[in-house]
């Protein structure tokens, strides 16, 4: 996700979420709802450059509809340093308790990951697109799953 954080005072608030199935499939979509005028200087220079056009943004209830059809019933979400990303996620639906039956109640962390398998940014496969648009870190995302996935399972490189 990209979002808007402003501390206590204004809950951080969905601006882009991108997600890739194991399948290859991928979801993409920019938040209406989000005020512009609440984004620090980092979010303008480096997220509201890389949405599409104003007419294509969604409302957070047609986006959680959306993302429900699209991830099925039972899915595992990885998300990079993903405590934010599964926080908007989650409050698509309301409360926790109010999450599409089925969904797990947690976000795996691909951070965590590749502390577990000492696997160092530097070694990670680079993002393609800009950065910081929610579907190309998605994607990354996938990339770099793959990637520890392989040095866990003894590949040099899995699936890429």
């Amino acid at each position: 996700t990209e979002f808007v954080e402003a501390g206590n005072a204004h809950p951080i608030t969905l601006i882009s979420i991108g997600i890739v199935a194991a399948d290859g499939r991928e979801y993409y979509a920019e938040s209406s709802e989000f005020a512009v005028e609440r984004c620090n200087d980092w979010v303008n220079s480096n997220v509201l450059p890389h949405l599409g056009a104003p007419e294509l943004r969604k409302t957070r209830e047609a986006i959680s509809k959306e993302i429900v059809d699209f991830v099925g019933n039972g899915p595992e979400f990885w998300a990079y340093y993903s405590a934010y990303d599964w926080v908007i996620l989650s409050q698509l639906y309301g409360a926790m308790i109010s999450r599409p039956i089925n969904w797990p109640k947690h976000c795996l962390d691909i951070k965590q990951l590749m502390g577990n398998l000492k696997v160092r940014s530097a070694d990670l496969p680079p993002i393609r697109g800009a950065a910081h648009n929610a579907l190309n870190d998605a994607r990354w995302c996938r990339d770099t799953w793959y990637f520890c996935a392989g040095i866990a399972f003894g590949h040099k490189r899995l699936g890429i």
